[in-house]
């Protein structure tokens, strides 16, 4: 008589921990796309502040995208940092991980409205809702199958409960003025973010996995920095139609200023050396300003090809400083979360330096080519000193 598996096995089996030193623990094939469903979202935001750059409303244009970015962000990280625990890769973990793709599709198509004078936050909570829905599901599952850390999984699906009935609550109370949903916005972002910082302590931490979080976010800053690059080919799409040396600079710039920021994340020293739960909720949360600056760039470009195209009558000092501003907060960011930790010397500051530099460029008439030529110091200058520092250290040892 064969032994024959149960037609259940794969459907649903238990939600046991992974173990956080498994060995060649890479992305799977549905978490890339998850990425790439997230991508479409990421677009959709990096769009809109392009146009609220263009038409000079840069101002309400970056409250709008971070806090879209914020949705999508958020989203997206509670899913990675569960999938690095707890993935079993079956039919039911499948099935609610694209429920929560779907919501992203919603909240990107619900992403426009929020860039518009009055605000309509009804696609975008909705989409939102339906991700973190979900994900109570997933948490749930995980408190039934693990539990030395069920006080922990239960305590996620209670708080993102919690925070997604302020959301539905602020989506009921809609429409109210600009201001007062932006104060809401803020309110239902804290709650977001304090329930890990409550969740984990309350018994063993999850066991997410180091090197594959690390490779995570790695091929989620690649896609945001895509932004960049699209931004590059616009321009050069431009030019194919009426040449213009302008373009052809402002191409040739995204090129180099989207690699030295590829650069500079993917140094050689380590991004998270500890999983200390203070130092991981730095890291993890830190990176919300690299992903949302690196996504901003590409979206200062977009903005530079519209003013050199004279289809937006922005100066174009505004332009410049639409991709200098977000590049000096991506380089400070990798400071805050990477490089005070891993380096020694001076090239654990040469990212804030040049990032500094970078926005001295336009004011004194070195514009977006100041500005590429200063992101590229900036890493070359870091990486050749960390390098140094490190063989000194070796030869000192």
């Amino acid at each position: 008589m064969t032994n024959q598996a149960s037609p259940i096995a794969g459907f649903l089996r238990p939600l046991h921990s992974r173990d956080p030193d498994e060995h060649h623990r890479v992305a799977t094939s549905l978490e890339l796309l998850f990425d790439l469903v997230s991508v479409i979202a990421i677009a959709s935001a990096a769009a809109g502040l392009h146009h609220a750059i263009a038409e000079n409303h840069a101002a309400q244009g970056v409250i709008t995208f971070a806090m879209a970015f914020f949705a999508i962000w958020w989203a997206w990280m509670n899913f990675t940092w569960f999938a690095s625990a707890y993935d079993n890769d079956d039919v039911v973990y499948r099935l609610l991980t694209m429920v929560i793709m779907g919501g992203s599709l919603t909240m990107a198509a619900g992403i426009p409205a929020l860039f518009t004078e009055e605000p309509d936050f009804t696609m975008v909570i909705f989409g939102y809702v339906i991700m973190r829905i979900a994900m109570i599901v997933l948490w749930l599952r995980a408190a039934y199958h693990d539990p030395n850390r069920r006080r922990t999984a239960l305590a996620y699906a209670a708080g993102i409960f919690i925070a997604q009935l302020y959301w539905v609550a602020f989506l009921a109370v809609q429409p109210v003025s600009t201001g007062t949903a932006y104060a809401m916005f803020v309110i239902g972002a804290i709650l977001e973010i304090a329930v890990p910082a409550i969740a984990e302590p309350l018994s063993a931490n999850t066991p997410w996995h180091r090197h594959h979080i690390i490779e995570r976010y790695g091929l989620l800053n690649i896609i945001v920095l895509g932004e960049t690059l699209l931004s590059g080919s616009m321009a050069l799409r431009q030019v194919a139609g009426h040449f213009d040396i302008m373009l052809v600079h402002t191409a040739l710039s995204a090129l180099v200023i989207v690699f030295a920021l590829w650069w500079a994340y993917f140094a050689r020293q380590e991004h998270l050396g500890s999983r200390k739960l203070s130092r991981s909720l730095l890291w993890g949360y830190g990176h919300f300003f690299i992903f949302a600056s690196g996504a901003a760039v590409g979206a200062g470009f977009a903005a530079l090809v519209d003013i050199i195209t004279h289809h937006s009558e922005v100066p174009l000092l505004v332009g410049d400083y639409a991709v200098a501003i977000p590049v000096a907060i991506y380089y400070a960011s990798l400071w805050f979360v990477r490089d005070r930790f891993a380096c020694n010397g001076f090239s654990r500051y040469a990212l804030l330096i040049f990032g500094l530099l970078g926005l001295v460029a336009p004011a004194i008439g070195l514009g977006l080519e100041g500005i590429a030529a200063t992101t590229a110091l900036g890493v070359i200058v870091r990486n050749s000193l960390a390098a140094h520092e490190e063989s000194g250290d070796h030869i000192g040892h």
